[in-house]
């Protein structure tokens, strides 16, 4: 009996080391527990992405301040306009300080994830950019416009067909260029070294987004003149670090609160219709 008995020790023994785990109350292994443990850890990793990035108090915003009025350089030489201040009552709302860096436009998406958290920067929502980063809900809707000089052929879009054109490297602006055949584009850092050269006689014409096209127009009101040719109607929206869905749900709670509590009128009032 005792040898019977030990036998059957020994088999139970081998058949648990077989299955290189050690038998819970519950019926499961400590391995198939411990792999639980670990799906459930890096889960609620990614979901915490968010929570990670404004953990240490500070949201390190990226944009342009070349792009009046959503951004430019204020008096005290520091970037402002509507998508700086929108950006900095988002943190508000999050409870976070918003720090800004002033960088090229054309740089900003893939600086998103190493040199800064998000970027706002009049930036418009396309297919190209949605494969490096994921956006915030849109905040305003905007539409491309031509500025020409006071005298000029250009009467419609076909009429850029052959013709010089100028815009800021990496905006729609720049990309439209291509639709006009003959056209021949030259990028720019800045939009206002665009204008310049509109006014020089070095370009045709500058391609741009409206309320930008409206400041230059207006500033410049003897020399160039601003044309609607209602190209089809984009979204801006805060791009983010791609996969990162609780920044992301973080950002657009903060942006919904501050529509439906009449602030975001209040900037839109203040930086773009004044």
């Amino acid at each position: 009996m005792k040898k019977a008995a030990a036998l059957l020790v020994l088999t139970m023994t081998v058949a648990f080391a077989g299955c290189g785990s050690t038998p819970q109350a519950d019926g499961t292994s400590a391995e198939s527990n411990a792999d639980l443990e670990a799906g459930t850890e890096v889960s609620e990793a990614q979901d915490s992405e968010g929570e990670d990035v404004l953990a240490d108090g500070v949201l390190t915003v990226g944009t342009n301040a070349e792009f009046p009025p959503f951004e430019y350089v204020g008096d005290d030489g520091e970037p402002d306009g509507f998508d700086i201040a929108l950006i900095k009552a988002i943190g508000d709302k999050l409870g976070v300080e918003v720090e800004v860096e002033n960088m090229e436009f054309d740089s900003l998406v893939a600086s998103i994830g190493s040199k800064i958290d998000v970027a706002i920067a009049g930036m418009t929502v396309t297919d190209e950019r949605k494969n490096m980063v994921d956006f915030s809900d849109s905040y305003y809707e905007a539409v491309q416009y031509v500025l020409v000089p006071m005298e000029t052929g250009i009467a419609a879009a076909e009429d850029l067909a052959g013709k010089t054109i100028g815009a800021q490297l990496g905006t729609t602006g720049d990309i439209m260029i291509e639709d006009f055949e003959g056209a021949t584009a030259k990028q720019y850092n800045k939009a206002v070294d665009a204008v310049n050269d509109l006014i020089g006689g070095r370009l045709d014409a500058v391609i741009v987004d409206k309320n930008p096209a409206l400041v230059f127009a207006d500033k410049f009101s003897d020399q160039i003149q601003y044309m609607d040719f209602s190209f089809e109607p984009e979204d801006y929206a805060i791009a983010l670090p791609k996969g990162d869905t609780a920044l992301a749900d973080a950002v657009n709670g903060a942006l919904a609160e501050l529509k439906s509590d009449g602030t975001f009128d209040e900037l839109v009032s203040q930086y773009i219709e004044n």
